[in-house]
């Protein structure tokens, strides 16, 4: 009883999320998206068809994603089952942090089991990947569940989250039918790579790196804050480069790569 006395009392302090710690949180993101976007654009992140030796041990993919993406889902629902907030948030925190939760539901436990003979996966890039999701799920689900205000519940019918909600699934929905796209370019037993051709991917390079952007600013729609923001910006800054890196690739690899397809905004970049 003793023992389960202490982790009770271990569990409560982990779980008294101080906005102070979600702030410099949110900060350590500002700097790390700036500090992403220049690196990238001398580098190319070492995974998919960029892999390449040097990152360490390499690890199967599928395994890889399921791993390292699993805090992103897991996190807020500890939080969520540990203790009794969920019952005093607003409504439309609930929804917000719904949303959140059902991305990651489908990039844990749907997509990692989709993925078709992945090139492995650095250890190094697993490992960034892994502690970036754990400290977001904090991070978004802290602030959701402990710091959002209690009493927004008007909001559900204003624009802003109506809005919201309809950049994060349209979002979502461009994200997955993209990666459904790339996962069937190939037939079975073919190599080699090919255009991927239909929905967004008429208009952008990387329509499933533009789905997922809309989705994470639809986020900040919903409930703006410090932390959404925060994430908006770094997903922009990390995954942004990557789709101009494939649009290069894309136009070096193919010569009749359209032409008048942009890179990741529609009609504009």
């Amino acid at each position: 009883m003793e023992v389960i006395s202490l982790l009770d009392v271990v569990v409560s302090k982990m779980m008294a999320v101080d906005y102070e710690v979600l702030k410099y949180i949110s900060y350590v993101y500002f700097v790390n998206s700036a500090f992403v976007l220049l690196l990238l654009q001398f580098l190319s992140a070492p995974y998919g068809r960029y892999a390449r030796s040097g990152w360490g041990c390499m690890l199967n993919a599928k395994l890889a994603w399921f791993i390292q993406e699993l805090p992103s889902f897991a996190v807020p629902v500890i939080l969520i089952f540990a203790t009794d907030t969920w019952k005093s948030i607003s409504v439309c925190s609930k929804v917000t942090l719904t949303c959140f939760l059902v991305h990651y539901f489908q990039r844990t436990f749907i997509f990692s089991f989709l993925i078709r003979g992945g090139k492995p996966t650095p250890f190094a890039t697993f490992s960034m990947a892994f502690l970036f999701c754990v400290v977001n799920g904090y991070l978004q689900g802290g602030y959701l569940l402990f710091h959002a205000p209690r009493d927004d519940n008007k909001c559900l019918t204003s624009p802003q989250f109506i809005i919201g909600l309809v950049m994060f699934f349209t979002g979502m929905v461009i994200n997955i039918h993209s990666d459904h796209v790339l996962r069937n370019l190939r037939k079975p037993g073919e190599n080699g790579y090919k255009i991927p051709r239909g929905g967004m991917f008429n208009y952008v390079s990387g329509a499933n790196f533009f789905g997922e952007i809309l989705e994470w600013w639809g986020f900040f729609v919903l409930c703006p804050s410090l932390p959404s923001l925060a994430f908006a910006v770094f997903t922009t800054c990390n995954i942004g480069p990557r789709a101009l890196q494939h649009h290069r690739w894309y136009i070096q690899k193919f010569e009749d790569y359209p032409k008048n397809r942009k890179a990741v905004i529609p009609f504009m970049l």
